[in-house]
């Protein structure tokens, strides 16, 4: 079962190296951004801006988004270039 971020220790406290992966934050949104691969140009600006490395990148290329990491704050959306609009934002449905 994974851990969910409300086993996260209180504080702000970091108790070991590289314990991120074990944190599926994505539940935290509200939001969630959706990739549109047809429209995507590869200039990987999203990759670069996103906070949580929540964009998959392969052999280069943008291939999809990790939901299990992604918070949902629309940055790749907003910084992917309007002409491509390969990324948007939809209302989280849970």
């Amino acid at each position: 079962m994974k851990e969910g971020w409300r086993k996260l220790p209180l504080g702000a406290i970091i108790p070991e190296a590289g314990s991120a992966e074990k944190f599926h934050t994505g539940d935290w949104r509200s939001e969630r951004p959706i990739y549109h691969p047809d429209k995507c140009i590869q200039c990987l600006i999203c990759f670069i801006y996103c906070p949580d490395s929540a964009i998959k990148v392969e052999d280069g290329k943008v291939v999809g988004i990790d939901y299990d990491f992604c918070k949902g704050c629309g940055i790749c959306a907003k910084e992917c270039p309007p002409k491509a609009g390969a990324i948007t934002m939809e209302r989280e449905m849970k």
